[in-house]
């Protein structure tokens, strides 16, 4: 379906914006002007796996962000509207932010095929978020900074994952109008981290209304205890294989980390995986892997420690309703941590709903939590509270 003359007018208005995005920053870069953030550069109909089969129409853009260096970035991402009439005011979206994939830019679930390298984990979670569609929701999913797009991926850092969650509802309102300005931060595992992150975010403009947040086994707690529990347990494959995911994300952030000059020539096939394949494939390399030892002697772990440190969940004020779900079977995010990080969040904003699903692993908690978070955004949305936990 071709976008109105109205559209296409700004699409080549973008394309100043686009290539000042595209050339390489420098020091003297300046940030994103609050009015350019979520600016429209490009739009196409999207069909196959990245798509929603009980969507009208899907489509895959690339937006304005703001990068977690403060500097212009293009993201990419997928719209996806009802087939249902639109409700007075348009419908309401849900700002999905995906769960760990990789670094590699074949890991930006926009690029998803029957047999991409990410399908295993977005084939487990679409289903869910084609059900949020075929309750009349507009469904936007953006792949994060530097995943389909030029530049590294920071990975679990908090303030690019909200802008990028954020700037992709502004994005899906220039391709399709009848998109409404009342959204929800969604997400899990990673990008649980992120709708937090979105929840307690500040300054947004009247363009578009945060109503609400909704984490699904969100991570970051403890992350900086990465380099420790590594140095103590060398051999844990499930940790090992995050750990290129971890190193290459922290140096998208802070070119002063170079992951080849902390870790030992054991651990270099992992990282070697991580540049062109995503998680399932880092899997595999590490299970066949024997590490002793992961960092190597005297390596200055130091920065990388601090880094984590700041993208940590913690002492985040969410400032609008949020539903943290979370699965006691998950291995990967245990109950016992988000237990801790929902006490936290409740001690900053009395605005927690937490609600736990008995025998759940981590992407079991997907759609174990979806009929409680459709009450959760139907009951805002119906100009009610949702009853805190806290």
């Amino acid at each position: 379906m071709p976008l109105p003359r109205s559209r296409l007018t700004a699409l080549s208005l973008a394309v100043l914006i686009a290539a000042a995005i595209m050339a390489p920053a420098t020091a003297d870069a300046r940030p994103v002007p609050p009015g350019e953030r979520g600016t429209l550069l490009s739009a196409r109909p999207l069909t196959g796996a990245a798509g929603l089969p009980s969507a009208a129409r899907n489509w895959y853009v690339t937006y304005v962000s703001e990068g977690a260096s403060g500097r212009p970035v293009t993201v990419s991402g997928v719209v996806s509207v009802p087939a249902s009439p639109p409700p007075p005011g348009g419908w309401p979206v849900i700002s999905w932010a995906h769960g760990t994939t990789g670094t590699a830019d074949v890991c930006a679930p926009s690029a998803d095929t029957a047999g991409g390298p990410a399908h295993g984990y977005l084939a487990s979670v679409n289903p869910t978020l084609d059900a949020w569609v075929a309750h009349g929701f507009a469904v936007v999913r953006t792949d994060y900074e530097g995943l389909g797009t030029p530049g590294g991926h920071p990975y679990l850092n908090g303030r690019s994952a909200a802008d990028s969650v954020i700037d992709m509802v502004r994005a899906a309102r220039r391709v399709d109008p009848h998109i409404g300005r009342d959204w929800f931060a969604a997400g899990h595992s990673q990008g649980g981290h992120a709708a937090l992150f979105s929840a307690a975010a500040t300054g947004e403009r009247g363009d578009v209304r945060l109503r609400g947040a909704i984490a699904i086994a969100p991570g970051g707690w403890g992350y900086s205890q990465t380099v420790a529990y590594l140095r103590a347990m060398p051999g844990a494959k499930d940790a090992l294989a995050f750990l290129p995911t971890i190193l290459f994300g922290a140096a998208a952030a802070d070119p002063a980390i170079t992951p080849e000059e902390l870790v030992t020539d054991e651990v270099q096939p992992l990282l070697d995986a991580a540049r062109t394949g995503c998680m399932d494939q880092v899997r595999a390399v590490a299970a066949d892997t024997t590490v002793s030892s992961v960092f190597r002697p005297g390596a200055d772990t130091a920065t990388l420690t601090g880094y984590l440190r700041a993208q940590e969940p913690v002492g985040l004020k969410v400032r609008v309703p949020t539903l943290v779900a979370q699965g006691t079977a998950d291995v990967l995010v245990p109950k016992q941590t988000t237990d801790l990080m929902v006490a936290d969040l409740c001690a900053g904003a009395a605005k927690v709903t937490y609600r736990t699903y008995a025998g759940a692993d981590h992407r079991g908690s997907v759609p174990a939590s979806f009929d409680d978070a459709l009450a959760f955004a139907r009951t805002i949305l119906a100009g009610g509270t949702p009853a805190s936990t806290c």
